[in-house]
């Protein structure tokens, strides 16, 4: 199983593109709608991360766009736990189809004081890592966005 999500990420460049490669240790769950999300899947704008695509797949000069920032998650809870530091965005995608990534860390020591980053255009999760001193993350997942009334297209 374990293999089967790294692949997933590496196949969608996730890993790469907003991630350095690395072994899940914790299993991430999503949920939308009462429906779990797995990496790959399809699903109109909702709820999670960063857009890796953003504004566009072909042009994606605002990489990574941050939706949402949740630390201090106490373990074997939620995210609703935690302390949002940057509140939740809903992903508005214009054209095309993009790849919203959610991705778990591991926090060294208890809880931090991590402040919100400037603006959420060009976030970088690599360097916020760093910043904060997250350790390599324990479980990732993306999944397929798309404009609410339009088929999304191909991704360029």
């Amino acid at each position: 199983m374990a293999r089967e999500r790294r692949q997933a990420l590496a196949v969608s460049s996730v890993v790469g593109d907003v991630l350095e490669p690395f072994t899940p240790t914790a299993d991430l769950r999503a949920y939308t709608e009462g429906k779990i999300i797995i990496s790959g899947c399809r699903l109109r704008p909702s709820q999670i991360m960063v857009d890796a695509d953003a504004p566009s797949p072909s042009n994606p000069h605002l990489k990574e766009y941050l939706h949402w920032l949740v630390t201090d998650i106490p373990g074997n809870t939620d995210a609703s736990f935690g302390r949002e530091i940057v509140s939740y965005e809903s992903p508005q995608p214009a054209v095309g189809i993009h790849r919203l990534v959610m991705v778990l860390f591991r926090q060294q020591g208890g809880r931090q004081a991590v402040g919100a980053p400037v603006r959420r255009q060009n976030f970088n999760t690599r360097e916020f890592c760093e910043l904060h001193n997250f350790v390599t993350p324990v479980a990732a997942l993306y999944y397929n966005c798309h404009r609410e009334n339009g088929t999304g297209g191909r991704r360029v």
